[in-house]
């Protein structure tokens, strides 16, 4: 079995820890894969300059596939945050770079490249939508990341999305039972095949049309055991997807309750591991661009 990651990447910079790690929803979907046993590639743009290349020996130095990638000259996407009592604090970004400013496009050969996949993920920060349709009529399953943002909830974006995704995962932290249940109900109306909600240490729920399915989460029994909570729920949506893809997932055959119930708690446990590592997947390097750093300083002196 094969995950693509199709889109975004970015350096992850921890001011508090003064520490670069690599990372990205598309990235960290393909490298979670891979460390669970399946084969994985990212397909996406890096920036010409060092921060690139610390991006792409990263993520190939986990058994990742970055041999279809584009460098073009530009900037590499930075956010920067810290960590307090474990939870990750976002303090904003550098706009993405150039791997926003000039997404891939699929070509015929990309597309031919794409069909060798059973799974290719994105993500609200790929500026992928318009290649969407494009997958339509692949084998391969599509899966999509909304995030938590209320811009990539509204019904003009939620079309352009949920038709031609097979998976759609919501981060719904922020959101009680019912609310979450209702914008489940919205994504599958809308046309996704199967909706994902994480919410935090409030558990999962997955919903395909037809039934409704919970799980708890995995706490960890000791919070200070927690290092911090970058990727967790790329982690639960990995664990998920790989399940469904092991219990016979595919374009033509969708989840049952029971294959979705397994991947719920495959899942959970996979999103408690991450909470044990530094950073996306380590990797961690010291920050040392300082171009980068004064370009922080000044979007917070223009708030």
């Amino acid at each position: 079995m094969r995950v693509l990651g199709f889109g975004d990447n970015i350096v992850d910079r921890f001011v508090d820890r003064g520490i670069d790690y690599p990372g990205g929803n598309s990235v960290n979907v393909a490298v979670y894969a891979r460390r669970l046993g399946l084969e994985a590639a990212y397909l996406g743009v890096f920036g010409d300059d060092d921060l690139g290349r610390f991006l792409g020996e990263s993520i190939a130095a986990q058994g990742v596939a970055v041999d279809r990638c584009a460098v073009r000259a530009g900037e590499t996407g930075v956010s920067f945050l810290r960590v307090d009592d474990g939870d990750r604090v976002f303090l904003g970004w550098n706009g993405g770079g150039v791997t926003v400013r000039e997404p891939l496009v699929l070509d015929d050969g990309l597309l031919e490249y794409v069909s060798s996949f059973d799974l290719a993920h994105s993500s609200v920060y790929s500026r992928s939508e318009s290649e969407l349709p494009k997958l339509a009529g692949l084998d391969t399953l599509v899966s999509f990341d909304l995030s938590s943002e209320e811009e990539f909830r509204t019904p003009s974006y939620l079309d352009r999305v949920c038709p031609h995704a097979d998976l759609v995962l919501l981060s719904c932290s922020h959101l009680d039972g019912a609310a979450t249940r209702a914008l489940l109900a919205e994504v599958v109306r809308r046309g996704a095949r199967l909706a994902l909600a994480t919410r935090g240490v409030d558990g999962a729920i997955a919903y395909d049309g037809h039934v409704t399915v919970e799980t708890p989460a995995r706490r960890v029994e000791d919070p200070r055991e927690i290092i911090d909570t970058m990727g967790c729920g790329d982690a639960f949506l990995t664990g998920f997807a790989v399940a469904l893809l092991r219990g016979g997932w595919s374009a033509r055959t969708p989840p049952r309750r029971h294959m979705i119930e397994r991947a719920l708690r495959e899942g959970a446990e996979t999103a408690y591991g991450q909470c044990l590592v530094e950073g996306a997947f380590g990797c961690g390097r010291p920050a040392g661009q300082p171009a980068v750093a004064s370009m922080w300083r000044a979007s917070e002196r223009e708030k």
